[in-house]
């Protein structure tokens, strides 16, 4: 399977990324982005493992989501043998005004 970043997803994920760096460490950020790159292996293997978000049950595809590490929620759907990444979020943020800005 291959993954499609929106492009809006990797600015939000970037931006979470300074803000921890920021906040705590450059060591913590590089951990963190491991972590990002870790689940998105996983997700590779076991596209379904994502609970199916209830924020977009009005959208026509099926939208999964995972946290990574409570800092973050990753959000993708699955098409043919394609992932695509569509946001990235902020868990500290209002998720309804998050889910209506996702675009894909």
């Amino acid at each position: 399977m291959r993954v499609i970043w929106d492009p809006q997803a990797i600015e939000a994920r970037q931006q979470i990324a300074d803000y921890i760096r920021r906040q705590f460490s450059t060591k913590r950020k590089i951990r963190y982005l491991q972590e990002v790159r870790e689940m998105t292996k996983m997700l590779k293997r076991h596209p379904g493992i994502g609970l199916i978000d209830p924020l977009y049950a009005d959208r026509p595809k099926t939208y999964r989501s995972v946290i990574i590490n409570g800092l973050s929620k990753m959000v993708y759907f699955v098409e043919d043998d394609i992932i695509y990444i569509a946001a990235f979020w902020d868990c500290r943020q209002e998720p309804e005004k998050q889910a209506a800005q996702t675009e894909m």
